[in-house]
């Protein structure tokens, strides 16, 4: 069995301030409230000629690009079942929906993302497909997986591993 390796990136600026809410358990939907979530990312894999895994800098640069897009925003999900999502026709504002409450904010404020619900686990889920693409690890040479952890509060952590071949 050969040796694995792993690069990982965790710095200070890796950090977003966002609001979410959430349902569980059906019909249970949380108040919108916000976190400063910190991200964790890290390639396995193997040497490469250069005696590294992947670029800690490239690594760096692709998650801060992320974290600026998600910092100061209200976080909603494309795809729940039981959220309605729409962005007026007029292009200034979204409005939030689940049964009876409705949110409205200006469009410049929100952060529509491609997942179901804006758990840690969903979000570190969809920044780790993002990362994947953008890194070139679909079939890397030498890499087997990217790892992607997103704190939610201190101490409150959701990963992922994904495969990248």
């Amino acid at each position: 069995m050969s040796e694995v390796f792993e690069a990982r990136v965790t710095k200070d600026s890796l950090v977003f301030s966002a609001a979410h809410f959430i349902t569980f358990n059906g019909n249970i939907c949380e108040r919108l409230h916000g976190h400063n979530w910190r991200l964790d990312v890290s390639v396995s894999g193997h040497l490469d000629e250069n005696g590294y895994v992947f670029d800690f800098i490239a690594m760096r640069d692709a998650c801060q690009k992320i974290v600026s897009e998600l910092d100061h925003t209200v976080l909603l999900p494309e795809s729940h079942h039981s959220i309605s999502v729409e962005t007026s026709s007029d292009g200034r504002e979204v409005t939030a929906r689940f049964e009876d409450r409705r949110w409205v904010f200006p469009v410049e404020d929100c952060c529509v993302l491609p997942i179901a619900n804006t758990t840690a686990e969903l979000m570190a889920h969809w920044i780790g497909c993002r990362l994947i693409d953008e890194l070139g690890l679909k079939n890397a040479e030498g890499i087997r997986e990217l790892r992607v952890g997103i704190e939610e509060n201190f101490g409150q952590w959701a990963t992922v591993r994904l495969p990248t071949n």
